[in-house]
């Protein structure tokens, strides 16, 4: 039987299609599988078997035509792993900044410096609500409710605003560390939130590049009923 057909429909969705890569790849199976499943189904009711493959992708639609809805799915995926990386992150690494905080290393700071330390972490509290909030409506409440065409947007942003957050909170504690008497403990909680902020940041700049992308709304989306 000949499979060109699929491979190129699998290759050009493969070019399309944007989001987490699990998720992507085992999508992409599926269509291989069902496609070939359904061009055997057809050549044994007596198609030929090249026109066999041709009719199952013909039935299964053009690339511009299924994309959106395979992208939909992926760009809700990606928006959860971003949420899922800050709400998990953020919220340790707070615990980390209270740490420092108790122990007296923020009293080497600077007044101006300890205010926008507090600023920050007031900034990287939101953004964890918020990305737990996103949790929650792609997760159990989008069984009931549709999800807003714009979260995946508003999460993408959201672990921007973290990432700033972050990424200045890490220069703020490492300048602390070379004033304060504990060094080694503040400088490492200053290279663990360098460490988040990059992990973070690919998330984010991921759900930016998937929700720039058309996606079947839920109501004619056959993937949400």
């Amino acid at each position: 039987m000949t499979h060109h057909p699929i491979d190129e429909l699998v290759t050009a969705l493969t070019a399309e299609l944007q989001g987490p890569a699990r998720l992507k790849a085992r999508m992409l199976d599926e269509v291989r599988d069902g496609l070939t499943d359904a061009a055997a189904d057809l050549a044994h009711d007596g198609a030929p078997e090249d026109e066999a493959v041709r009719q199952a992708v013909r039935e299964f639609g053009a690339v511009e035509e299924i994309a959106p809805v395979f992208q939909r799915e992926l760009t809700i995926a990606q928006a959860r792993h971003t949420a899922r990386a800050v709400a998990l992150t953020v919220p340790a690494l707070l615990g980390c900044w209270y740490l420092v905080e108790t122990t007296g290393q923020g009293r080497h700071l600077p007044g101006p410096v300890q205010l926008l330390a507090a600023h920050l972490g007031g900034v990287a509290a939101l953004t964890a609500l918020l990305a737990a909030a996103s949790l929650a409506a792609t997760g159990a409440l989008a069984r009931r409710l549709p999800v807003p065409d714009r979260l995946p947007l508003v999460m993408a942003w959201t672990g921007t605003t973290a990432c700033v957050a972050l990424a200045i909170s890490a220069l703020t504690l490492t300048g602390a560390s070379i004033m304060a008497t504990d060094w080694p403990l503040t400088l490492l909680i200053g290279a663990l939130t360098i460490v988040a902020h990059a992990r973070i940041a690919a998330s984010a700049r991921a759900c930016r590049r998937c929700a720039r992308l058309p996606g079947i709304p839920p109501a004619i989306s056959p993937l949400y009923g």
